[in-house]
This record gives C-alpha cells, structure tokens and sequence, in this order.
C-alpha cells in the first residue's frame, strides 16, 4: 500500500504512465492560456452548442459548474486504446483528417495514457484507483479558467481544491469536458497534481474518461457519432 501511495505522488507525465501530471508545455500570459492546443476537440455541426463544443464562445457563456456535474462512476478510455478497441475510431480520424490511423494513434496514446483506470466520483468525494488500490480526496470548487490556444480555439478548466482526505490524494483537479456551463457530463478529461499552474499548462496529456458502464464497442460508437 505505501508503494502505491508513494507512486500515486508522481507527477503524471507523456513519457511515462506515472500519475498527476504538471507538466509544463506552453506560455501563458495574463492567466489566460496560451498552447499549442491539442485538436482532440471533437467534430459538431455548426450550431451553437456546437460551436462552443469545438472552442469557439464568448466570456460570458462561461458559468460555475458543481463537480456533482462529474458524479458517477468513470472509467479510463486507455486500455481501450492500448488493445486495439479503438482502432476504428483512429481509422475515422485518418479518413477525415490529415494523418495516418498510426499517427492519431501515436498522438492519442500520449493523450490518454494513465494507469489510473478508474475514478468515482460521489459528493464531494473523489476515489483515484489504481488496480485494486485507491486513494481518495474531499474537493471544493476553486473556479474555472479559460484557456487560449495557438489554433484560436479555447477551452475551460473547471479547478476543484483538495480540502482534506488522503495524504497522497491531488491538491487539484482540472475538468475540461468541451462544456462551459452546468450540465451532466458524458465524458471527460481530467488533471490533476499539487500545482494549480503548472496543471493548466498541460495540453499534451489528458487522462480521459466515459462511464464505466459502458463496454468498449459503446465508446467506440459514442466517439464515432461525435
């Protein structure tokens, strides 16, 4: 148990599967982030919401959001990736964009990487576990942040504080669910470390999560009609 609270203490990174990730990857200025924007955004019509689903809002769409709309039991979409369930969906991607199937892959990859595959949320409770092992956190709201990217997208950061629970627990984490005000998510990414800041910079890895109900082909059909 100690070996594994003492691994749950890393930083999560995209060379490695190690957990809570702060790494450092873009400038920012004026607490308004600027990156290189990762384009896993995915692929609305041209509507409003889907306007605001593919970056594209004004300031004052953005509304507080209660991590009750994170509730529920998740699941991570990485091993899914790993074995090959997604290969489908990096196939769409490769037939509608401007690289191979391998090369989604390879960009997804460092993306959802993670060996946290699941998450439960009940309250203001959040379980991290690691195969059998867990930790856990009691999490208050601390704002939301909107980033700017190099692609002139931009997204929202909904940061939740860590207020007491296990030791090895996160001091923050971050949902960006291409949502901006309160409404249930279906899936998300999340990050999470002890540097509110640094936390914000990351762009490249996003441990991203769907219900855990769902088996893989219904992620694979959820990511394809998006």
């Amino acid at each position: 148990m100690q070996k594994m609270i003492k691994k749950l203490g890393y930083a999560l990174s995209v060379s490695s599967a190690l957990l809570f990730a702060g790494q450092a990857l873009s400038d920012a200025t004026s607490g308004v982030q600027t990156s290189s924007g990762h384009d896993h955004a995915h692929t609305h019509s041209h509507d409003a919401k889907g306007s605001v689903h593919d970056g594209y809002f004004e300031d004052d769409q953005v509304k507080p959001r209660a991590l009750s709309d994170w509730e529920g039991d998740w699941q991570s979409v990485y091993p899914y990736l790993v074995d090959g369930t997604l290969d489908p969906v990096m196939a769409d991607k490769a037939k509608h964009g401007d690289e191979s199937a391998d090369e989604y892959r390879a960009y997804y990859d460092a993306g959802y990487k993670t060996d946290v595959d699941r998450i439960v949320i009940e309250g203001s409770n959040v379980t991290f576990f690691r195969g059998k092992e867990s930790i856990s956190g009691h999490y208050e709201t601390d704002g939301h942040e909107i980033l700017t990217y190099k692609k002139g997208n931009r997204g929202v950061r909904y940061v939740f504080k860590k207020t007491g629970g296990d030791d090895a627990a996160p001091q923050f984490i971050q949902f960006s669910d291409h949502i901006i005000a309160p409404e249930k998510a279906g899936h998300y990414h999340l990050y999470w470390g002890n540097d509110r800041a640094a936390l914000l910079k990351e762009v490249t890895n996003w441990p991203t999560y769907y219900p855990s109900r769902l088996i893989g082909e219904q992620i694979v059909d959820e990511m394809l009609a998006h």
